[in-house]
């Protein structure tokens, strides 16, 4: 395990010790080792503009590299640092810390930002947290009372990326300088990357990058640390909390197919919106759709979209629109919620039908069909049989070649195009799914995972008189879904099967990440009010305790990994 011992045997327990714990006196030598300069390197960061689909997501990365390579460790092993493609000319950086062992840390993060137009006229300043901060003093009376109070304390910093999440980066980056100063003996890899907010397109493609760094550098992935910030629970909540793994989220999705008819005969068809307000109606906070894990629920489903698929206006009636739901996850699969949302789209297209049925009764109209509910897969089925798969093929290329539509919107359009050359189907609820998916992940029963949330327990109450409290599942969404993947069956493949643009503009590495094994743990700064203008960070959480904690921690995890081998 370590140079000058023979592999799998623990160097002596003081030579460990010197090895990992140093005196303050070095802290004072690091680029990064104050709170003053921690706090320095994260405005630094912020001021690095990188809203998601931006050209400062694109360059924001390669800055980050510039900045390690000041460091005297990438400068003897350049070959360390490497930025790797993800799409849309977007890239994410990995920075491996080599101590003399297999076992290996990695520290995930995101630098993607959402957008600041909710700013205002302060919008130059939302990059700029010192600056911002003071001038939301002068203006105070626009905040909300919470804020307000914050703001007077002064223990938080405002602006867009100091909360969600480059502080987690930032805190990252003085881990790993650390690291190579210090000498420890763990492996630190550092991977930060983009697109986290919308489609998580940096982590899916750094999941096989992963594997083959693991593979070249002999590395044995121990704990997958994420630096995700700390949501409260409740108004005035001032817990910090350390999450054990990450809510999973899926969009089951729906096109409702009609039949079209002029307004002055309404009856002579069945307007889309009128058979999508019988599934809505159902899937909006519906309770079978909840699921309770250790104490814990997940939110109610919602629409996130519901639309006409119309690009103009015309007196013919809306036979065509669509609706995304979402769903949060934690035990459940893809196929698990496709059975559950075809139930409740079955119990919707019978209760439409009888309603239908009952207006052209008592208007002495023939209806014109009773709606179906089918699954994409079947609809595609059915198409290849009626013209081919080459037709197929190209009617997706079609849809794809739209640059103006994202993945979301695509996927609509494709279930639609061949639902246009299928109308026999119709009238018709199709049921799919809409990127992106992100599977539930959670290491609570994990040994490792419980030693360190009692060291950051009894060192946050020792050290800070910090009240820490274990969640079980990050209720914010993170990158932490494309590991340590568990699904024991074969529930992914309802997702690939019902997931139009599967393939070609999105895709999920399942099997990859089901060899990332290692254990899932969130420990990130306090802030409040994340994606909004009066996001802010917690000045003591983020600058001293979380860096103390998480610090102390990877040592402890060090030190009982060389014990276990002794």
């Amino acid at each position: 395990m370590v140079t000058g011992t023979a592999r799998g045997q623990c160097p002596p327990q003081a030579d460990t010790q010197n090895l990992i714990v140093k005196g303050s006196e070095m802290m004072e030598h690091l680029r990064w080792g104050t709170p003053d300069r921690l706090r320095g390197l994260l405005c630094e960061l912020v001021s690095w503009r990188s809203m998601t689909l931006t050209e400062g997501e694109r360059e924001f990365p390669r800055k980050v590299q510039a900045k390690l390579q000041e460091l005297r460790y990438f400068q003897e092993n350049p070959s360390h640092l490497g930025l790797h493609d993800a799409d849309l000319g977007r890239r994410f950086l990995t920075g491996l810390y080599k101590g003399d062992s297999e076992e290996t840390i990695v520290l995930l993060s995101h630098f993607d930002t959402v957008n600041t137009e909710e700013y205002g006229d302060l919008e130059e300043f939302a990059y700029q947290p010192e600056e911002l901060t003071k001038l939301l003093l002068s203006r105070i009376d626009e905040l909300h009372s919470d804020a307000q109070s914050d703001l007077k304390s002064g223990e938080y910093l405002f602006g867009r990326g100091t909360m969600d999440m480059k502080m987690g980066l930032a805190m990252h980056m003085r881990l790993l300088e650390k690291a190579t100063v210090e000498n420890w003996p763990i492996n630190l890899l550092l991977l930060t990357v983009p697109d986290e907010e919308v489609n998580s397109s940096g982590m899916r493609a750094a999941v096989t990058k992963l594997l083959e760094l693991k593979e070249h550098h002999d590395l044995s992935y121990k704990l997958f640390l994420n630096g995700e910030p700390v949501f409260t629970q409740e108004p005035g909540d001032r817990s910090f909390y350390v999450y054990s793994g990450s809510i999973g989220k899926i969009m089951p999705s729906a096109l409702f197919y009609g039949k079209e008819t002029h307004v002055g005969e309404p009856l002579s068809g069945i307007t889309a919106p009128y058979i999508a307000s019988f599934l809505t109606q159902r899937m909006e906070w519906n309770v079978s759709l909840l699921e309770e894990v250790k104490g814990e629920t997940t939110p109610l489903p919602v629409t996130l979209q519901q639309k006409d698929l119309r690009l103009e206006y015309s007196t013919q009636t809306p036979y065509r629109s669509a609706a995304m739901y979402n769903v949060f996850l934690m035990k459940r699969n893809a196929e698990e919620i496709m059975e559950i949302f075809e139930r409740v789209a079955i119990e919707a297209a019978g209760a439409c039908n009888q309603a239908y049925k009952e207006v052209c009764r008592k208007q002495s109209v023939k209806p014109v069909g009773k709606v179906r509910v089918l699954r994409y897969e079947d609809l595609q089925t059915h198409a290849i049989r009626k013209f081919g798969a080459n037709f197929v093929e190209e009617i997706k290329a079609e849809v794809q070649a739209n640059t103006n539509w994202d993945d979301r919107e695509k996927s609509l359009r494709i279930a639609d195009s061949l639902m246009i050359e299928c109308q026999e189907l119709a009238p018709a609820i199709v049921l799919l799914y809409a990127p992106p998916y992100y599977p539930a992940v959670n290491s609570s029963d994990d040994e490792l995972v419980k030693k360190c949330i009692q060291y950051i327990r009894g060192k946050g109450q020792k050290e800070f008189n910090l009240p820490v409290k274990q969640v079980h599942y990050f209720n914010g969404i993170s990158d932490l879904s494309y590991v340590n993947y568990q699904d024991e069956g074969e529930g992914w493949t309802a997702f690939k099967a019902n997931t139009p643009v599967w393939g070609s503009s999105y895709s999920i590495p399942f099997d990859e990440m089901s060899n990332l094994s290692a254990p899932v743990l969130n420990v990130g700064p306090f802030g409040k009010d994340a994606h909004k203008r009066t996001e802010r960070l917690h000045i003591k959480s983020a600058f001293e305790e979380v860096p103390t904690l998480v610090e102390g921690m990877i040592k402890m995890m060090t030190l009982s990994m060389y014990q276990s081998h002794s």
